[in-house]
């Protein structure tokens, strides 16, 4: 498939309104609505905690409902915004969930980052439903869901997706189809393998600056106009400095998205010993009392 059919850069050319449901309004997921109530859909949403729905419903309109079921009712796109497999199959699956209330043809969008076999389990699930699945796990963090500029990764079919793009630009700078189901999970934990490496790169970098007595956050200045500039050095560079780690992406999360990875290279033989150090160098930051930090807490164990 040619890449003109499967990537799309946020643009503000004019969306028909449709009907969607957005299931889970967490850190991500409560911002994302709001850029769907923005652009002028109609949302209905659904959250565990029923009075989190209700003060998203008096910010941004729309509706609550007290099941996914009732959400999904009657919508184009269902959006999933939830914690992991289990809360994933919860919300979809079970006798109140949002694929008993969903019309055919209707697609749903899961924004959660999962496993590839839940996505692929999911999929078949939607299909024999005459429902549409595409996995579409998320790359930007808390800044980049208030912001609407996150990075979708997606797997499914074509037509899934396509119906779903105009819509998720909303809160989305691109979202890319990657492949079948999984593909969009196996893409975020590439993604996570990443940043996994940088922030450990990162940390000793800085440790090593303070004990030799630099000017660090001169130092990030200046290596961050040559080849060490990265996302996590420009973001989190001198805040990991100033000892801050009150920001949106947890120690508790990246653990739960490690083990998700290390769980997929057992299955697929790839070797990843960075990344089986560094998720047990995460374990001793809870270990800490560090379980809520931002990921760049890392660095705490050096100090």
């Amino acid at each position: 498939m040619a890449c003109m059919n499967t990537i799309a850069e946020r643009s503000y050319e004019s969306i028909k309104s449709q009907r969607v449901a957005f299931i889970g309004l967490g850190v991500m997921g409560a911002p994302m609505a709001g850029h769907l109530a923005r652009a002028g859909h109609a949302v209905t949403v659904y959250n565990r905690n029923a009075a989190k729905a209700q003060a998203w419903v008096d910010e941004f309109g729309g509706a609550s409902q007290p099941t996914p079921r009732q959400a999904a009712k009657g919508a184009d796109v269902v959006f999933v915004c939830v914690g992991n497999d289990d809360d994933l199959r919860a919300v979809t699956l079970d006798a109140d969930g949002a694929f008993a209330g969903m019309t055919p043809g209707a697609v749903l969008v899961d924004h959660t980052t999962a496993s590839a076999d839940v996505a692929r389990e999911l999929a078949e699930a939607a299909k024999s439903l005459g429902l549409r699945f595409v996995d579409a796990p998320v790359s930007g963090g808390q800044a980049g869901a208030q912001n609407g500029a996150l990075t979708v990764m997606c797997g499914g079919e074509l037509a899934a997706f396509e119906a779903a793009r105009p819509v998720a630009l909303a809160f989305s700078r691109a979202f890319t189809l990657m492949g079948p189901s999984g593909s969009g999970q196996l893409t975020k934990m590439v993604n996570q393998i990443c940043i996994a490496g940088l922030v450990q790169g990162l940390s000793e970098a800085i440790a090593f600056g303070q004990k030799a007595g630099l000017d660090m956050n001169q130092v990030l200045d200046v290596i961050g106009k040559g080849a060490a500039q990265s996302w996590q050095l420009d973001n989190r560079g001198k805040t990991m400095v100033a000892d801050q780690f009150n920001f949106g992406f947890a120690v508790d999360w990246m653990r739960k998205d490690l083990g998700l990875v290390i769980d997929e290279a057992k299955r697929n033989g790839a070797r990843l010993p960075v990344t089986a150090l560094v998720d047990q160098f995460y374990a001793d930051v809870q270990a800490m009392g560090g379980n809520r930090l931002d990921t760049s807490s890392l660095i705490k164990r050096l100090r």
